[in-house]
């Protein structure tokens, strides 16, 4: 474990209990039910529906597809794949927030929304969640005359990539990829990027992170532990799935389209969120920026805040580009 904060202060508590795992003498982990886990589907009085698909077999990986209820076909609306956070080792597209949010996202845009549920560290270190989520994209391409939901309502030329926290990092990355071989992607055209609260970081401690050592969301020994079990082996948190400004990679980046980046003043990530954008300008991607006071995950616990993600997501995928 290394050092926590920027002396040799040693952790308060066990990372492991702070995340809800346990790790056996042989190194299994078992992950306790945090977060309340739903079902899909949706009753008469619900504006939204969902249903689960299975995404790779071999992998035991599938996503919740989400599309409002009254939605016309042919009307023809933008797809949104979500990656849901969870510092890369827990939780699920079935988690109660998660869905939650993904189901107000659909019925407010209105939208097709792709909850993916990736494939968790360190069962699976990185980058298995971004190959994961390359490969829902994918599946939209050679599925969107065949689903019928995506048949008879998604427009695939207006594709967004969004992910919270860890799936910020997610999204980040897969659209990377996805940018970079777009024309293998044919008629899937990725119009933008939501990178809500992104998880990054770097050997170097912020001067956010060095402020909220002790954050009640992410504290720093809990990102130190999360990241070790994320990366590949023998990575430090200066490798490019961690810290982007790190790898060079301008080339990709100068693919992407436009971005919108939301971070809270509270947030130990805060620092780090403001660096990147300040790399995806210098390389000419066109930024949103969404920051606000609060803290990292907020829009889990206070309702204002859920909103105010609705309406930036909205906003941005309707082509409202001003900073608030």
């Amino acid at each position: 474990m290394e050092e926590y904060g920027s002396g040799k202060k040693s952790c308060p508590m066990d990372p492991y209990k702070f995340l809800g795992i346990t790790r056996s003498a042989d190194g299994q982990l078992t992950r306790k039910t945090v977060l309340p886990v739903v079902p899909a589907g949706g009753n008469d009085n619900q504006r939204c529906i969902s249903k689960d698909v299975l995404l790779n077999k071999t992998h035991g990986t599938w996503f919740r597809m989400y599309r409002p209820r009254d939605a016309a076909i042919g009307a023809k609306i933008p797809v949104i794949i979500y990656f849901h956070g969870g510092g890369f080792v827990r939780f699920s597209a079935a988690s109660a927030p998660f869905d939650a949010s993904n189901r107000q996202i659909a019925r407010a845009v209105p939208a097709i929304v792709l909850s993916v549920d990736y494939r968790l560290a360190p069962e699976h270190p990185l980058p298995a969640a971004y190959e994961d989520a390359v490969e829902v994209v994918k599946w939209v391409r050679d599925n969107h005359a065949d689903d019928e939901w995506l048949r008879d309502l998604a427009d695939v030329s207006r594709c967004f990539i969004h992910g919270s926290s860890a799936g910020g990092n997610i999204a980040y990355h897969a659209a990377l990829e996805c940018c970079s071989h777009s024309d293998d992607l044919r008629q899937v055209n990725i119009a933008g990027v939501i990178l809500d609260q992104p998880y990054f970081g770097g050997v170097e401690r912020t001067d956010s992170e060095l402020r909220l050592t002790d954050d009640k969301i992410v504290p720093l020994f809990v990102a130190d532990r999360t990241w070790e079990l994320a990366l590949p082996p023998g990575a430090d948190r200066d490798h490019e799935y961690c810290n982007p400004l790190k790898a060079g990679a301008e080339g990709r980046v100068r693919r992407l389209p436009r971005c919108l980046v939301r971070g809270h003043s509270g947030d130990p990530l805060l620092e780090r969120q403001q660096e990147l954008v300040k790399k995806l300008q210098k390389c000419g991607v066109h930024v949103v920026t969404h920051f606000r006071d609060g803290f990292h995950a907020i829009e889990a616990f206070k309702p204002h805040y859920a909103r105010l993600l609705v309406i930036d997501v909205k906003n941005f995928v309707l082509g409202n580009h001003s900073n608030l």
